[in-house]
């Protein structure tokens, strides 16, 4: 290599603004990975690059479960049982390539080989990427077939966590040309990563039941529970009780969180003439895993990343996409038209037994005798094992088309205009299955019955025959969101190569319908069809009405959850250089409104949760100095969120989780990144990034007591995250190259949830790596030690059933890497 390429700051070309164009060149903050950063910090998963992107963060228990945060406007991270159909939509979108993937409760957990880069477009970008990009986009940008010539690359490699399982991969990646014109490229992946979490023995019973909890319980959390919060049997004679045991023996195993990727990747691309391309891809993707990824910190051996769980924790998430775009020229316009259709099923087995701390009604399920009702104040009877557990299916699809236009942008006023389309549906059933049940026909050890065992007649069913033994609550809903829109943004050099202006709009019309049923194999008797099967509202499962009173009026039920509307964006751009470029943002983000199942519930619950927006004060610069050796980005911002939509469960309502819009809510941030490659130290580039933030709950609209209190932080915000990466590359001998390259990442305290009672503290941490490597010709040896001081990161606390379950990072990880380039 010359130093003169040594001594320069790769230029990463992005289409953050639906047009190609340098990082540098754009009044946009993106945080861009190019190429060669990915393969360097050998980025696989979303958790790899995380670490990369301060004032990214995500909440979530594991793969293929994730939600991720921008900026930190974040609320709460729902269970997996509550998310999907009734959960919140998502406030950062996640593109693959032009194809949007953000789903409702499980963010698509792509597996990062052969991207051209990733990048992250912080703060609204609602008028280009829509609805669910109130706090940012984040797009990967996979490699596209090439006709310049063929070329293939093999990597493999192995790794050692310590007190976990060994890991390995391969992946492959080949391009091949078939014509001048057209080419093929295709890439294969099997990534088994070996687990660190142990399932220990314990037991458990029924006496730890809600129902028995006195007021004054100090929770996990340190929140006291109140007289309203404790169980309505508290301080019961339990001697008559006869409480079985669960026992986990059976399913004890060291490092039972595994998880394998598998899947591949097919594009073609034919240029028709030089005007017009066409590009389609076909990609699928299995994920398996077992266990969870999230331990009890209260376990006797704090050192030990451990868990009690009752029943096996099994996901199998698999998906397929499909995606189309057409680009070409029609005279002076960029025109490009894009589609894609994706189909998701995700099957998981969840253990379920952590609710008994919060169900108050648990032993009036898995109880006999006087104790199985409320208020016996002398109970006693048989007592069930409490090792509940969820069978989960969701069936996804989304269908999304989009045809826009660009003007030629060396005119003085240029513009992109288009319009947008997506359909999605999410068919999910929720099995809560109590194997000790009170309806079961026998109590016999071994033995367990279901009765009365049959389907709702009528109902919308992804499943319509009986219920599975033990089934006592079952969810069975289809949801649907259907989203039209058109924008456009419009540029005016106001001075040419020096001040432009920018305006942008987005037209929107949504609706969010639910169908289907939320049944239990008791308490339907006498109920009529109507009641039983409830179609676009689920609310007449509890009310078997149309409309509920809320605050002390009577209010109609809406049959769908629906907005439309405008939203805008303002930029004014300043450039008195090449290398210099400031400028001043106004940007608005929304996110979709949603239905609620428990309407009414308490006076309080709405019927329909309205959209949340915002409204996003930022200025920003990008300097490229000293003959591009020196780049520094940055940017301030102040965003106001009106009606933030949060997951509540509050027992003094209703005991189940539903959503509101909580409260108002302001950030206030400096972002910044800078990329170092001097010329005086020939293969030397440090890079660093930053995020601080300063997060603040401004007003409580909520009905309930359950959101922290004005001035609270909100939830995965971290006053502070950056990261420090140097990288030294010297030539060894006439025909190899060595590399080293530490990095340090730190992340400040935050919290997990803005509802008090769930509400956790989550330290901060910081991790070191390192990796060394040679290279030669066309191969690479990389060598690489992860979380080199084995610091536990707290990555999501989960307060939902009254015990901390803290998900965790990987623990010290020493690996290598063996890459074969074929040209």
């Amino acid at each position: 290599m010359s130093s003169a390429a040594l001594a320069q700051v790769d230029e990463i070309v992005v289409t953050a603004t639906k047009r190609s164009e340098s990082a540098q060149d754009i009044p946009i903050a993106v945080q861009a990975l190019g190429e060669k950063s990915l393969d360097e910090l050998d980025v696989d998963v979303f958790s790899d690059y995380l670490q990369q992107l301060p004032g990214v963060t995500a909440g979530g228990s594991g793969p293929g479960q994730g939600t991720i945060y921008v900026r930190g406007v974040a609320s709460s991270t729902p269970t997996l049982t509550v998310a999907g159909v009734a959960g919140l939509a998502p406030n950062v979108a996640l593109y693959l390539d032009e194809q949007p993937v953000t789903q409702v409760g499980r963010n698509l957990d792509v597996y990062a080989v052969d991207l051209e880069r990733v990048e992250v477009l912080s703060g609204p970008q609602g008028t280009l990427f829509g609805s669910s990009s109130q706090a940012g986009t984040i797009r990967l940008i996979t490699n596209k077939p090439n006709l310049d010539g063929f070329s293939a690359t093999l990597s493999g490699g192995v790794s050692f966590t310590e007190g976990g399982e060994m890991s390995n991969k391969v992946e492959g990646v080949v391009n091949i040309p078939a014509t001048d014109r057209l080419a093929f490229r295709g890439v294969i992946y099997s990534d088994q990563r070996g687990g660190y979490i142990d399932n220990v023995q314990g037991t458990r019973d029924a006496s730890e039941s809600g129902r028995f909890r006195p007021a004054g319980t100090v929770r996990r959390n340190g929140v006291v529970v109140d007289s309203s919060q404790n169980g309505f049997q508290a301080g019961a004679d339990l001697s008559g009780v006869n409480f079985i045991e669960a026992n986990n023996s059976s399913l004890v195993e060291e490092n039972f969180n595994d998880t394998d990727y598998l899947g591949f990747r097919l594009g073609a691309l034919y240029e028709v003439n030089d005007d017009w391309r066409v590009y389609v891809n076909h990609s699928r993707q299995r994920i398996e895993s077992d266990g969870v990824f999230f331990y009890d910190p209260e376990l006797p051996d704090p050192d030990q990343l451990s868990i009690q769980r009752y029943s096996n924790d099994e996901l199998e998430d698999s998906y397929g996409s499909t995606s189309w775009t057409v680009e070409g020229r029609l005279g002076a316009l960029e025109a490009l038209y894009t589609g894609a259709y994706l189909d998701r099923k995700s099957q998981q087995t969840i253990d379920y037994t952590d609710y008994l701390f919060v169900g108050q009604y648990l032993p009036y399920y898995i109880c006999d005798g006087s104790v199985s009702y409320p208020g016996a104040s002398d109970p006693s009877g048989n007592c069930q094992a409490p090792n509940l557990f969820v069978n989960s299916l969701t069936n996804t699809t989304v269908f999304t088309q989009e045809l826009r236009f660009n003007t030629p942008k060396d005119k003085r006023v240029y513009a992109t205009i288009g319009g947008y389309y997506s359909d999605q549906k999410i068919e999910e059933r929720n099995d809560f299955t109590y194997p000790g049940s009170m309806f079961a026909e026998s109590f016999t050890p071994g033995v367990f019955g279901f009765a009365p065992n049959f389907p709702l007649p009528g109902a919308l069913t992804t499943d319509p025959g009986p219920a599975p033994d033990g089934v006592i609550f079952r969810n069975d809903i289809t949801r649907t969101d259907e989203q039209i829109a058109l924008f456009g943004e419009v540029t005016v050099d106001v001075v040419p190569e020096l001040i432009s202006v920018t305006g942008g709009v987005r037209w929107y019309d949504i609706s969010v319908d639910l169908e289907g049923s939320a049944n239990s194999s008791f308490g339907n008797f006498g109920q009529t069809e109507d009641q039983q099967v409830f179609g676009a509202n689920l609310t007449t499962l509890y009310n078997g009405s149309s409309s509920v009173v809320i605050g002390g009026e009577t209010v109609d039920l809406p049959d769908q959850a629906t907005t439309d509307g405008f939203i805008f964006k303002g930029n004014l751009t300043f450039t008195p250089t090449d290398n210099l470029l400031f400028y001043v943002t106004y940007s608005e983000g929304f996110r979709s409104p949603l239905l609620n199942r428990p309407a009414g519930a308490g006076g309080i619950v709405p019927g329909m949760v309205d959209t949340d927006e915002l409204t996003n004060y930022e200025a920003g610069w990008k300097m490229s100095l000293f003959e591009n050796t020196l780049q520094i980005n940055g940017n301030a911002f102040i965003m106001d969120i009106d009606r933030l939509q949060t997951t509540i469960f509050d027992p003094n309502i209703v005991n189940l989780f539903f959503s509101d819009n909580a409260a108002n809510a302001q950030v206030k941030g400096i972002e910044g990144d800078v990329i170092w490659a001097p010329y005086q130290v020939e293969g030397l580039t440090v890079a660093g990034a930053f995020s601080v933030l300063d997060t603040e709950i401004k007003e409580i609209l909520t009905a309930t007591t359950a959101i922290a209190p004005v001035g609270s932080d909100l939830a995965h915000a971290p006053t502070f995250q950056g990261n420090l990466r140097v990288r030294y590359e010297w030539n060894v001998g006439d025909d190899m190259t060595a590399h080293v390259m530490p990095q340090v990442t730190y992340s400040g305290s935050s919290w997990s949830d803005i509802v008090a009672i769930n509400r956790a503290k989550q330290d901060a941490y910081m991790l070191m790596n390192v990796s060394a490597g040679i290279a030669k010709d066309n191969w690479r040896l990389d060598l690489f030690a992860d979380n080199l001081t084995n610091k536990r990161a707290d990555l999501n606390n989960f307060f939902g059933y009254d015990r901390n379950r803290i998900t965790i990072n990987r623990p010290r990880t020493y690996g290598m890497r063996v890459t074969v380039d074929f040209n």
